[in-house]
């Protein structure tokens, strides 16, 4: 059995009193040996171990068709992850049936876990049956622990997978939620044929259908047999044409439960992120009134959290990809080229219905496009895996992890993608919320601290209080004033704000704390 050794990689935040209610957010990167590489997968979870099917291993398609979406770079083993023991078990897929196969290795499946069972719909890729790139019409049932026991004791996977040809399930990069029982498919296309950027009667050529709707139905299943029932379909060709975003669960401002569709892709006019948002609800849906989202508009690991008491609903976003994002000195960038971004940000609904987003800090890289946020399964949770706030109860709670997803190594890469800029990340980090106890509050005739510093173990508290909102250096130095690394370089609110890097690795002995903005420098000695 390997020995869990979580180590904090990067804590970008300026980390907020206010993150999540009165908990800080806290990224804890953890090295698991053997983790797959892969991105835009599904996944379900029984008993802490995670369920990681389809998907792809490469990084950032490439623009020629020749190269795009090849099926070398399909993802043809399920994995299972125990992320407590950090052990990691595989199975090729290839006994299933030969669609069934295909479909399983697809990218963008939508996806959704009920009980045990995980329900995957459509998804795109190469069809050895077909012989082009297809959207697999199917809706398959994964029986979740009896293919984690079959996998991890080298036993036949076939007996824990059920599908069914569906042709309204043809969906790619869309999303899949629940609602009182009832199944809603959200967004997303139907592609057939090679990627190709020149458009669909360009060389090869394809087609490309947006559902531009919101399909609505029940998934019969007894345990052998599968149907889809109850169908109705919602078309708005305008509201609804999007797909590759991030459908996040909500519950509204009335306590009532839903959806919100953040952007996604494209307009019409242009190849753009949508800016607007949409709340689907168990009855329609509402476009949301003068509200745009300007950041993490791709498909991204996102986590969505609830507080009772304030009646105060937030989406979080990690990375991945959008046209807006702030550089070091803390512009806003319009980016037309829409690039990987390492922006974490958040959106709160209040009470009165209104929204706000916030940038709260940045990934350690630009990672997150593509990853998925595995909740931890003894948080307690309201609905699709909205995170209770007021529930939680400790000092540093395991929200879940941020699994996959594609790494780059620069911002835009499209024009001169030849496979070797981005990648599939086997990368994990820990979501952990931090309860901050130690916001107090300034006399008015009292010089005002910026900056406080305390070490305890191998852990390093710093806590900053800006008097206005601004860009913040806080660099560990030597006692000789050199630098040893920089913990922190973000546009930071005004107030107190706190964070924790790990301080194992360094050698005893004294060291420097230093905060700098425009208008300020402070240092704090501490000792380790």
């Amino acid at each position: 059995m390997r020995r869990l050794l979580p180590f904090l990689a990067f804590i970008p935040f300026s980390l907020n009193a206010q993150d999540l209610g009165d908990r800080t957010i806290v990224l804890q990167e953890v090295t698991i040996p053997d983790m797959p590489g892969i991105q835009s997968f599904a996944w379900g979870q029984h008993e802490g171990e995670w369920l990681l099917i389809g998907g792809r291993t490469d990084g950032l398609h490439r623009r020629q068709p020749f190269a795009a979406f090849l099926a070398a770079d399909n993802n043809t083993s399920a994995y299972v992850v125990n992320p407590q023991t950090q052990q990691v078990w595989s199975a090729s897929l290839s006994t299933l049936p030969t669609a069934v196969y295909m479909q399983l290795q697809s990218t963008n499946l939508e996806h959704q876990q009920i009980g045990s069972t995980l329900y995957i719909i459509g998804g795109y890729g190469y069809s050895t049956i077909a012989a082009d790139h297809i959207t697999h019409p199917r809706l398959t049932a994964v029986d979740v622990p009896g293919i984690i026991t079959a996998i991890k004791n080298a036993q036949p996977v076939a007996p824990h997978v059920r599908s069914i040809v569906d042709n309204r399930m043809e969906v790619t990069g869309g999303y899949l939620g629940i609602l009182n029982g009832t199944f809603l498919l959200v967004g997303g296309q139907r592609f057939v044929g090679r990627y190709n950027p020149q458009g669909p009667n360009f060389g090869p050529g394809f087609i490309q259908q947006y559902t531009n709707a919101i399909r609505r139905f029940t998934i019969e299943d007894d345990g052998t047999n599968l149907a889809i029932a109850n169908y109705a379909e919602t078309v708005d060709t305008v509201n609804l044409h999007r797909r590759d975003y991030n459908l996040v669960a909500q519950v509204f401002p009335d306590g009532s439960q839903g959806y919100t569709a953040f952007s996604g892709v494209f307009q019409y006019g242009a190849n753009l992120p949508w800016l607007n948002t949409v709340d689907v609800s168990a009855s329609g849906y509402t476009v949301v009134p003068g509200f745009e989202q300007l950041l993490n508009q791709y498909h991204t690991a996102h986590l969505a959290a609830y507080a009772t008491a304030d009646n105060r609903m937030s989406s979080v976003f990690f990375g991945g990809i959008g046209r807006y994002y702030f550089d070091a000195n803390g512009q806003l960038i319009d980016d037309t080229n829409v690039p990987f971004v390492n922006t974490i940000s958040r959106v709160e609904r209040f009470a009165d219905g209104t929204m706000e987003e916030m940038a709260i800090g940045e990934m350690p890289a630009l990672l997150g496009s593509g990853a998925e946020f595995i909740i931890d399964p003894s948080v307690p949770a309201i609905g699709d895996n909205i995170i209770d706030l007021d529930a939680l109860a400790g000092d540093t709670i395991l929200a879940g992890h941020i699994v996959g997803g594609i790494q780059s190594t620069a911002r835009n890469i499209f024009f001169i993608n030849d496979g070797t800029q981005s990648d599939a990340t086997a990368r994990v980090f820990r979501v952990l919320l931090v309860s901050d106890n130690t916001t107090g509050v300034h006399g008015s005739d009292a010089p005002r601290t910026a900056l406080q510093v305390s070490a305890s173990g191998g852990d390093l508290f710093i806590t900053i209080d800006l008097a206005n909102t601004a860009m913040a250096d806080v660099d560990l130095l030597d006692t000789n004033g050199r630098l040893v690394r920089t913990l922190l370089h973000a546009r930071m609110a005004a107030g107190p704000q706190r964070m924790r890097a790990d301080a194992l690795d360094l050698a005893p002995g004294a060291y420097l704390v230093r905060l700098r903005t425009a208008d300020q420098i402070e240092t704090v000695r501490f000792v380790r």
